[in-house]
């Protein structure tokens, strides 16, 4: 048979309640804070094969549209109606992205047939291993991360794998609140297949089986409907994270991305080696790995918001992972942090589609805000607390037609507010201030959304802090086609106080009854010169508290007086500013921050060519010491040696790596 295109669509329809069915049903059971009110979890229905074929749209995580989950169901050999299977490791599969994501998939049986799975997964606050919430870009190896789950049933219609639940619970430091989650993932998993039921027993199982297969055809077609209107062509971007590990060196994310008619090819060589931390993002080298397409599916779905979420969309894709770099890494190692090096590989995916649709798409997303958890006591009833806060983001970029949204961009903008008085309760903490950032947008025509900050009080001794994916201290987000850059995050200790320490990057500290936490995430970057911006959109934002007069003035160029613009005074201004800029070499497409500037005199792109052309030829598990090596012997040169910046040191120092250990020649002349 034939399915017609209203069957599809009424399918279409059905299929995704379903998904939103599991989904308020996971969002109303849940017990942790994380999953509950911030919804970090996902939801869907696959087929047998393990292609997703509807997701929700209203609830829940959006990096996982398209998740394959193909090669975990695999690991299971015999699948029985009641059913439940699990898994949380990284390695096993690559379904799982690292340890704290739990995912489960229930098959849904016709008769004897596998014919679909339920399948979701929640993000546990903690999974046990060496720092409270598991996660930290301090450990090197995956199994300092919690306990793993390779693909296992935890349930079947005799009951529950308890000697499983046991191992596990023993081994986490909130047990309940995973028990609680675990229970709310069971009875999506189980709406699931009642509505699937459901759509079997209305329209044929002749229809439903021809028509899945279809609802992913219809994705793929709208997303090679989408890339045809792009201009073909070749468009490189690079971004990099603070630091590869701690104190480290920066860390680079390399695209080149092809657009060829209705096709995308996404080259990540010349990314950094896999590294000796745990921002490492375990993709098994699939070219169609979910994690390394969340920017792509965005920037589609910016394009035409009437795309279905689907793995179809992937099916234009293929993506070059070169194998012992961090998009691609080896067993064990560690993948925790994996969240900020996504967060880069988006804004670096919208920085390479940007060049092909300027007029279409925007500046960086703020990102570099942490995903924060409180291990503390509660100093009423001396309970233990393990819980999330709020977690920071920021707004995304500006573009043609508008600014950006403020205070949630597009990197983590699926993740909610959490009320201020729910983080008191449940993180046992007291929250000064929590709000928008001053001055933090990217200037532009259109400016970039502006970022977060938090101010919190510790009540009790001993109060570890992990803040998660902090970044963009140093590598703010950029500006396109003349916008500037955003402004830097921060993380300090005791802001303004004798003891006053700024944190950095860090991301654990213990702090005592009386010490206040400062956190910020930094704003978007801008669309178009900010001397085009209208004085009276500048004004708005200084009536606001978003901007002061002399930020106002020294980037705008527009000057207010007694509360309005004093318009003779800001012609005169903005005409001087326009001079300026006439008299200075242009950005180019790209404004980033002074720091990648200063970075990139030195670190140019003849360097990371030469850089990406050794490391490739050493064993995996050489190439980060090497880096860092060659990275030390670099930073000591006098800065007028023309060596320094051509390739010419970095080949030098390649060679006196070889020379100092000849083991290391041999097995690279191999």
């Amino acid at each position: 048979m034939t399915i017609d295109k209203v069957t599809l669509e009424i399918l279409k329809n059905h299929t995704r309640a379903a998904a939103e069915s599991m989904a308020y049903t996971l969002y109303r059971t849940a017990h942790s804070t994380f999953v509950k009110e911030t919804e970090d979890f996902t939801t869907g229905l696959t087929t047998a094969d393990g292609e997703t074929f509807a997701t929700p749209t209203e609830l829940g995580a959006t990096w996982f549209v398209g998740l394959n989950y193909g090669r975990a169901i695999k690991m299971i050999d015999d699948y029985r109606p009641g059913d439940i299977c699990i898994t949380n490791d990284p390695y096993s599969g690559f379904v799982c992205t690292h340890p704290p994501d739990m995912h489960i998939w229930k098959p849904i049986f016709y008769q004897s047939e596998v014919v679909a799975f339920s399948v979701g997964h929640i993000h546990n606050t903690d999974v046990g291993g060496a720092v409270p919430a598991s996660l930290s870009r301090s450990l090197s190896e995956v199994h300092q991360e919690g306990i793993r789950i390779p693909p296992t049933k935890i349930l079947t219609k005799e009951g529950i794998n308890q000697e499983i639940l046991d191992i596990f619970f023993k081994n986490v430091r909130a047990p309940e609140q995973n028990w609680g989650d675990l229970k709310a993932q069971i009875a999506a998993c189980n709406t699931g297949e009642r509505k699937v039921q459901e759509m079997i027993k209305r329209f044929g199982i002749e229809t439903f089986r021809e028509g899945i297969p279809e609802l992913l055809n219809y994705a793929e077609n709208q997303a090679r409907a989408i890339v045809r209107n792009l201009p073909n062509g070749k468009y490189e971007f690079w971004d990099y994270i603070d630091e590869d590990a701690v104190n480290g060196w920066p860390c680079r994310i390399k695209l080149t991305l092809v657009i060829e008619d209705e096709t995308l090819i996404l080259d990540f060589t010349g990314s950094d080696p896999q590294l000796e931390s745990s921002m490492n993002i375990p993709t098994g080298g699939d070219p169609r790995h979910v994690l390394v397409l969340v920017g792509v599916v965005y920037v589609l779905y910016s394009l035409n918001p009437k795309l279905y979420l689907n793995s179809g969309i992937t099916r234009i894709c293929k993506c070059i992972l070169p194998s012992g770099t961090m998009v691609n890494p080896e067993f064990p190692a560690a993948v925790g942090m994996r969240t900020l090096s996504c967060n880069r590989l988006h804004g670096l995916t919208f920085g390479a589609f940007a060049q092909a649709a300027p007029e279409r798409l925007m500046g960086a997303p703020a990102s570099g805000g942490p995903i924060m958890n409180v291990n503390t006591t509660d100093i009423k009833t001396g309970r233990r607390i393990m819980a999330a806060i709020n977690p920071m983001t920021g707004g995304s970029g500006g573009c043609a037609d508008g600014d950006g949204n403020d205070g949630s961009g597009a990197n983590q903008g699926f993740l909610k507010n959490t009320p201020t008085e729910v983080n008191e309760v449940e993180a046992g903490i007291l929250v000064h201030r929590y709000g928008l950032m001053k001055n933090s947008a990217g200037p532009g025509k259109h400016r970039g959304g502006l970022g977060t900050e938090m101010v919190f009080e510790a009540l009790a001794p001993n109060t570890k802090i992990t803040a998660r994916n902090r970044d963009r201290t140093r590598f703010a987000g950029w500006g396109i086609v003349g916008g500037k850059a955003g402004a830097a995050s921060a993380f300090v200790r005791n802001p303004g106080k004798t003891n006053q320490i700024n944190l950095g990057n860090t991301d654990i500290v213990t702090v005592d009854p009386g010490d206040i936490i400062y956190v910020s995430c930094g704003g978007a970057g801008g669309w178009g010169p900010p001397t085009e911006r209208d004085p009276k959109a500048v004004l708005h934002d200084f009536k606001c508290g978003w901007i002061t007069k002399q930020h106002a003035r020294e980037i705008y160029g527009v000057i207010i007086s007694e509360g309005s613009v004093d318009q003779k005074a800001t012609t005169a201004c903005r005409e001087i500013k326009k001079s300026e800029s006439n008299h200075n070499p242009s950005d180019g497409f790209y404004n980033v921050s002074v720091s990648q500037q200063d970075f990139e005199k030195v670190w140019t792109k003849q360097n990371y060519e030469k850089l990406t052309e050794g490391l490739a030829k050493l064993p995996i598990s050489w190439r980060f010491f090497a880096k860092h090596q060659i990275f030390s012997a670099i930073a000591k040169m006098p800065d007028n040696d023309p060596s320094k910046l051509d390739g010419a040191a970095v080949q030098t120092e390649f060679n006196t790596l070889l020379r100092r250990f000849p083991d290391l020649r041999n097995r690279t002349e191999a």
